[in-house]
């Protein structure tokens, strides 16, 4: 069967272009132009991907960060450029727990402090230069940045998975992907279960039904009754006289979701909002236990991760891909007509949306009573220009 053709989201600029979110009136429009909170953890790639002595290049809402791991396997995180000429230091070397920029040699910390220049001071003390860091941890295989308010960092806490790091951890599989997709559409896309008929081949639930969708705090939960794991590998697997399949239930836990099926089939997914229209999404799924296909037995668990890897490559990454192929299409149908009416049935993804732009509206009014501006609030020109004075 066919699926959604995929488009690679063009850039639209001028007065074409969808508005900022200063300047959008409709809910659409704003929660489109969103940031998240950078007062949160956002992880930013796969611990094992970033190995001793080495530098990643990422970005957070238009703010580029540089994380590098010291050969003492120490991570760090600093604003990605050299505060002498601009260049990136996530193209520098490492040496032990220091960074150096490739052009004139000026040595950084991880407190991001220059304590070493290569080259001639010409007669001068040597100056006192600093640049950003950023609080960075490993946790649950992922790296996480709090790209906001240092001082906020130990207040925040990264979602506790005790299944997975308990002393009998349960089966995982990992997937990310880089979308073209506001991270806002990627939300409504793994909470709408109204989008089966993407996955008709797969058939990871269907015939779902609404029942519960309220807003607590800063979370949005609800549930459905659905029949869950229909496809027809994932099906001779489930273990359904011990789980109960016919609902999930859901939540938007700001700004990270995670869904919960009879206790023994969960997920999360971690969005690390890189730019007004590209997000990496990264989802971890963990199971309790499967059976053995045509019995009631339980696969052993020294069986269970060679049977993660087989469920990931034969149906959940492809299913994960349709869902890629869709929020990006669905991207690019926005920069062409965000000024179309909306047409929204499912009452929950406006609870996702007024949360979303609520924590969005809270972060840029703290942001207004800070003596400097956030760089996150002005990558992409939120911020008036006489706010701060």
């Amino acid at each position: 069967m066919s699926t959604v053709p995929h488009r690679r989201a063009a850039r639209l600029p001028g007065p074409d272009a969808p508005p900022s979110f200063a300047r959008a009136r409709s809910k659409r429009a704003k929660v489109r132009a969103a940031g998240l909170d950078p007062d949160y953890w956002y992880p930013v790639e796969y611990d094992a991907a970033l190995r001793p002595g080495t530098t990643l290049a990422t970005r957070f809402w238009g703010h580029h960060i540089v994380v590098y791991r010291g050969t003492d396997g120490t991570l760090h995180a600093l604003e990605d450029r050299c505060a002498h000429r601009q260049l990136k230091l996530s193209g520098g070397e490492v040496d032990g727990c220091r960074l150096t920029c490739t052009y004139h040699g000026w040595t950084y910390d991880g407190q991001g402090h220059v304590v070493h220049y290569a080259h001639d001071l010409f007669g001068r003390a040597q100056p006192e230069v600093r640049i950003p860091s950023y609080p960075v941890v490993s946790r649950h295989g992922l790296i996480w940045i709090f790209p906001g308010d240092p001082e906020l960092a130990g207040q925040r806490r990264i979602p506790h998975i005790p299944e997975v790091t308990g002393a009998r951890p349960w089966a995982r599989l990992d997937a990310s992907y880089t979308w073209h997709a506001h991270h806002s559409m990627i939300i409504d896309n793994v909470s709408d279960f109204t989008h089966a008929y993407l996955h008709r081949k797969y058939r990871p639930f269907w015939d779902a039904r609404l029942t519960r969708h309220e807003t607590r705090g800063d979370s949005v939960e609800l549930a459905y009754d659905t029949f869950v794991g229909g496809g027809r590998f994932t099906s001779r697997f489930v273990d359904r006289s011990r789980v109960d399949t016919t609902g999930i239930e859901l939540a938007f836990q700001y700004p990270y979701q995670r869904s919960d099926t009879g206790g023994s089939i969960k997920h999360w997914c971690f969005v690390l909002p890189m730019d007004r229209r590209t997000t990496r999404a990264f989802f971890l799924f963990y199971f309790d236990s499967l059976k053995i296909p045509g019995t009631r037995r339980q696969v052993p668990r020294v069986l269970m991760g060679p049977l993660m890897r087989l469920a990931g490559a034969l149906a959940v990454k492809p299913l994960l891909r349709q869902d890629g192929v869709a929020v990006e299409a669905e991207q690019t149908g926005y920069e062409i007509h965000h000024a179309a009416p909306v047409v929204e049935l499912n009452p929950a993804v406006g609870l996702f949306q007024d949360l979303t732009i609520r924590k969005w509206e809270e972060f840029l009014d703290r942001d207004r009573l800070r003596p400097r501006p956030s760089p996150i609030a002005l990558a992409d020109g939120r911020v008036p220009a006489d706010a701060h004075r």
